[in-house]
């Protein structure tokens, strides 16, 4: 596979630009991460990759698959790894987003290995596909959830947040009940994160789902019944 070298170095040079020496160690130990930020805010970052993605648009998805790669894999910058995820979700390249893609974000979450990649990844990008595409993903949710990789797990616990009415019961009770017990805390966290968004738009059904499964940590619970009362 062939990346588009030219796209991959107008982000690298564009974050360079914009780095701010000042702001980066701030970033950086709040992120708890090994790999240096650049210092580069959100909405800048937003802006740059709008304006590099449309200058350097991708012929196909072999090239699309490469490009988020080449930027993800080869980063120096945790910003980079971020303006592959945008890459992955621009609208452009939206009729590329089905099962054939799982591999790829499945690389991504598990080398990626933290919250602000996992969450994005599994809500806006697994989660849209699994809507899509219930028979084909469903399984591949099915086997994250039962991963001995904490990540893999946590994007099954999660990418259904936002599915409201869409959401698939059968696979929620799935994953939730095969991490109850798990001990970690963004397993924990992401259970209640689950349930309390779920909680928007079937009040009764969460409740049922707490009250019927002790094995809850306090933390889930928590935060499962956090708007509820």
């Amino acid at each position: 596979m062939t990346a588009d070298s030219k796209l991959v170095a107008a982000v690298r040079s564009g974050l360079a630009e914009l780095a701010d020496a000042d702001r980066a160690p701030a970033m950086q130990a709040y992120m708890k991460s090994e790999m240096p930020f650049r210092g580069v805010p959100k909405p800048l970052r937003a802006i740059l990759t709008r304006a590099v993605f449309a200058k350097h648009p991708l012929p196909d998805r072999v090239s699309f698959i490469a490009t988020v790669l080449e930027l993800w894999r080869e980063a120096g910058y945790r910003e980079e790894r971020y303006a592959a995820i945008a890459l992955c979700g621009e609208r452009a390249y939206r009729q590329w987003q089905d099962p054939g893609l799982l591999p790829m974000y499945d690389e991504l979450i598990v080398s990626g290995a933290w919250w602000d990649y996992v969450d994005e990844l599994a809500i806006r990008r697994v989660g849209p596909i699994l809507r899509a595409y219930r028979a084909e993903a469903t399984p591949v949710v099915r086997r994250w959830a039962l991963d001995t990789d904490r990540w893999r797990r946590r994007a099954a616990v999660i990418c259904q947040v936002g599915a409201k009415h869409e959401i698939d019961h059968e696979l929620l009770t799935t994953v939730l009940e095969a991490n109850a017990e798990d001990p970690d805390f963004f397993l924990r966290k992401g259970i209640g994160w689950a349930l309390r968004d779920h909680a928007r738009v079937a009040p009764e059904w969460v409740r049922t789902f707490v009250r019927t499964h002790p094995a809850l940590s306090a933390l889930s619970t928590r935060e499962a019944l956090k708007h509820l009362g």
